[in-house]
This record gives structure tokens, sequence and C-alpha cells, in this order.
């Protein structure tokens, strides 16, 4: 069977066998078939890898077979008979899922909630890589891609061979892979892990996010160091209220993580201290605090990270604000808690640029142009107050928000920007499968409640090109929203679409084609 690129499973060229019996064991599940001799035969199955995607089964896996999360949608084992006939050598399901399977006779283990056991089978099967990995888990609303990319060149600089699993880039050292979520689905995870314990990796930093932590897919990874940023409202389209939120990101601290450091700038982070917790804060009592903070014309920033036993560190920032002070200091602190030098970690924070946040767009243009990925209300603020403070100028904001999320934020989001800029341009981000044009409408309600000059331009591009025409010296031309992502998706359709490209090319349109 030929396979695209994207059906491709990243996994160890080498897993030692499992056999099934060990896996029915440690999930506690039954067997259950159709089939009189095929419960006989779970003594003699060996299992070589597990996955969730039946078009990605491979010889010798359990594939496991789970109910949809949406009402009305297929169940996982109206798949099965895709993953069989591919090789998978048996199959793990719910009682309902077992009913509804027609996949032959591979013996089939039956569990009332399959999708709480998958991590830990899936770490078992790929050799618990976690425990020979020093992994930390960066969880949190804001911060968690910036403070991962600061503290992956820091563990680069104190000698470490690193990996990083998150929103922007999954990389093994250098070597980019393709990623679909900010965590993985606990088998590719695993199997993610044991390839980059294969290919040498001894730090992997890894964003944690709340989808990940109530749907188990971190279950049976051995975390390091748990590192907590920040907490204001995202994701209620999945999550009851903020409460609930909260109680998902708590779960990394609940006992997972041998080290738990926290940022105690808000009093979400405030509740998970324990004794034993190492806390961070900008310039409150803490473990770590940061002190002699200086900004500079460049957007660089300049602070001293004061932290246990009188350590004194000197640290340099690229990125403007002062929440990425707090998320290079986070990142110092994740990565002494994990045994690396505070001095070399922060010489590799100050090297340290993050795709899509903050990300300067330089074309010999006498203003800035920057794009991120804010894309909930107190990002946005943050966004828009950190570049307030550095740019003489105007702030011209280019936003929109995102379909078949979080609706209640949307109106927040354009009360926060039109507080901040002096033009807001309305637009679209990804629609999805909502009208756009209620989406906008939604923003345009709070915005019309600030002091911006609004103006409305579906079309991102042309929102874009509407900010670059109108900037003037000493202004800044914002563009948030998508930060690193490369498309546009519209009624299902994902669409090439990059706001760092688009920006790039008005600038160099603009300037005749000159550039730095």
């Amino acid at each position: 069977m030929t396979r695209s690129l994207a059906e491709t499973p990243l996994r160890p060229s080498r897993t030692a066998p499992t056999p099934l019996a060990v896996l029915a064991a440690l999930a506690g599940a039954t067997g259950s078939s159709s089939d009189p001799t095929a419960d006989q035969t779970v003594d003699r199955v060996l299992v070589n890898g597990i996955t969730l995607r039946a078009q990605r089964a491979l010889p010798g896996d359990l594939f496991v077979a789970l109910p949809s999360l949406t009402p009305g949608r297929p169940h996982g084992a109206d798949f099965a008979g895709i993953a069989v006939r591919a090789g998978a050598a048996a199959v793990l399901t719910d009682p309902p899922g077992a009913h509804r399977l027609t996949c032959g006779s591979v013996p089939v283990l039956v569990h009332p909630d399959p999708r709480s056991v998958v991590g830990t089978l899936s770490s078992r099967i790929y050799g618990d890589p976690s425990t020979r990995l020093a992994v930390i888990g960066i969880t949190g609303t804001a911060g968690k891609t910036t403070t991962a990319h600061f503290l992956e060149a820091g563990l680069r600089a104190a000698g470490g061979q690193t990996g990083l699993l998150g929103t922007v880039q999954v990389r093994i050292g250098e070597v980019l892979l393709p990623t679909e979520f900010t965590t993985p689905e606990a088998p590719d995870l695993q199997a993610l892990l044991a390839l980059m314990h294969q290919r040498g990796v001894t730090h992997v930093p890894i964003e944690v996010s709340s989808h990940s932590l109530a749907l188990g897919r971190v279950t049976g990874t051995a975390f390091a160091v748990g590192a907590f940023t920040n907490l204001s409202q995202d994701h209620l389209d999945f999550h009851a209220d903020l409460e609930d939120y909260f109680a998902a990101k708590a779960l990394l601290f609940d006992g997972r993580a041998a080290a738990e450091v926290v940022c105690v700038d808000d009093a979400w982070g405030r509740r998970l201290v324990t004794s034993s917790t190492c806390t961070v804060s900008l310039s409150g009592k803490a473990t770590w605090h940061a002190e002699d903070v200086h900004a500079q014309q460049s957007g660089s920033q300049t602070f001293r990270a004061v932290g246990p036993a009188g350590l004194n560190v000197a640290v340099t920032v690229r990125l403007p604000g002062a929440f990425n002070v707090t998320n290079a200091l986070l990142a110092l602190a994740a990565g002494h808690a994990a045994g690396a030098d505070p001095v070399l970690l922060a010489r590799g924070i100050g090297t340290a640029e993050v795709p899509g946040r903050m990300q300067r767009v330089r074309r010999g243009q006498d203003f800035l142009a920057l794009v991120d990925y804010a894309h909930k209300p107190a990002a946005v603020s943050a966004l828009l107050d950190a570049v307030r403070a550095q740019v003489p100028g105007r702030l011209l904001v280019v936003l929109g928000c995102g379909g078949d999320r979080d609706a209640g934020k949307r109106p927040l989001m354009g009360a926060q920007a039109a507080a901040r800029a002096d033009l807001l341009v309305v637009t679209d981000d990804n629609p999805r499968t909502e009208d756009p044009a209620a989406i906008r409408a939604a923003m345009l309600a709070g915005a019309h409640r600030g002091t911006a000059e609004v103006v409305e331009i579906p079309d991102r591009a042309a929102a874009i090109a509407y900010a670059v025409a109108h900037a003037r010296s000493g202004d800044a031309v914002i563009v948030a929203g998508k930060g690193h992502e490369t498309g546009q998706e519209v009624r299902g359709v994902k669409h090439p679409f990059s706001d760092a490209d688009v920006l790039t090319g008005l600038l160099e349109e603009r300037l005749g084609g000159s550039h730095d």
C-alpha cells in the first residue's frame, strides 16, 4: 500500500515486540470476538506499534477504535477493517465498538474507556521512552511556544541534544518534522519520543495543551519538569468554563512531573503552588525573579535573573514585551530544574527567535512590521502594550478571529485591539465552517467601543495591504492572529496563506523591491 508523507507515521526503526496479553493485563481489558479461536490467539500475538488511525496502521499494530468526541460522527470501530487489511494484529475498543466490528478473526480487547489507557499502552509498546529522556512539559494559555523555544535553545547551549514538540515546530535537532496538533495523540507522541531517543536526543521541551491533558494524550509520559505560564480565556468551545479549563491544565501538576515550575504572576498560578514548587515572578517574591529589566530600541531586552542559592544571571531576550522577560525567566528556571547550568541556558536563550511570535519583517522600511499569533483577548492586549512601549508612532493592527472556536472571545478581542490601536483593520482569520461576516460582526461589536479608527476588510491580504499603505515613519504594522500558520481554512478547504509572506511582498512592493 502506497502512503503519502502525511500518512506515514513517525516511528523508531526498531521496536521490541510486546505480547498482546501483557497489554491486555496492563489496560485491564478483556477479550471479545465472534470468532471462537480469536481469544485463544491473544497469548501468541505480538504487537510492534499502536495507532488511532486506520489509514496509518502498519503490520503488527494494535488499532485503537475510539468513539467520536462529536455526537453523530462514526465510531473508530467502523474503520477497523482498513487497519486489519493493512496488517493490524489486534483491536482495542469499547463495548459499543466491539458490537460494530466486522474485521475478521484478529483478537479484540474491550475496555469501558479505551481512551484512558491509550497513553499507558503506547508508552509500554515503545519502551517507555519518556523515562530515558528529560521531558519538560509547558502548559498555560499564553507563552507556551515562546518558552519552549527559549528552553530548547538554552538546553542546546548547555550541552543537551534537543528535540522540540509544539505548535510551531516539531524538531529533532535541526530536522523539522510534520505536526498536526500542539500535543500529538498518545500513540504518535510516544512513537516520536522513542524516535528522538533513538536519534540521541536527551532533552525535549514539549507544549502541553489543555486538550491533551483532558483527553489523556500525555498519559504515560514521565515529565522531568512541568511548567506553567499563565491562564486567561481560551478554548471555552471545549471546556465548560475557566474553572474547567484550569482543572485540565492542573493535571500536569498532579504528581506526574518530578519537578514543578510555576509562574505566580496570576491567581491561577498561585493556586498550583505547593511546598516543593519552584516559583517564578517578573518582579514579585518567588524562587526566581527578574531585576534591572531594560528595553533596547532594537526591541531586545536585558535583565538579571535572580534565583536560589544566590544565583544571579545576566539574560538577553531578542523579543520585546514584559511577558517575554517572564517567558525567558520561566525557561531558565525550568532548564535549571532539569539540571542545566543557568549561565549556559541564558546564553542560548539570548539567541532564540520564534516563528510567528513577535516576528519582525524587515525590508528596509522606516516603520516596524510584525507578525504574531495573538488569538485571545489577553494575548492581544499584551502584544499591543509591548509594541506601544517601544514605538513612537501609531499602531496599525490587522486582526481576525477563527471560526468553530470560542465565540465568546471575539468581541473581547475586538475591544482589546480597538482600545490600543490607532487603526484597527478587522478581517478574516480561519473562518472554517462559519460565516465570516458573522465572525467579523462579533469582533466589530466589541471594537466600536474603543478609540481606534476601525475598518472592515474581509480579504486578509487586502487588509494587510491597507495597513501597509497607511503606515508612516515610526509607526508599527502588526498582523495578528495567525502567526506561523501557512494556510487559511475556508469552508473546509485550506488555502495557502502566510501573513509573513504577504507582508514581505507588500513591503518590497512599497520600497520598489529593495530590501536590507
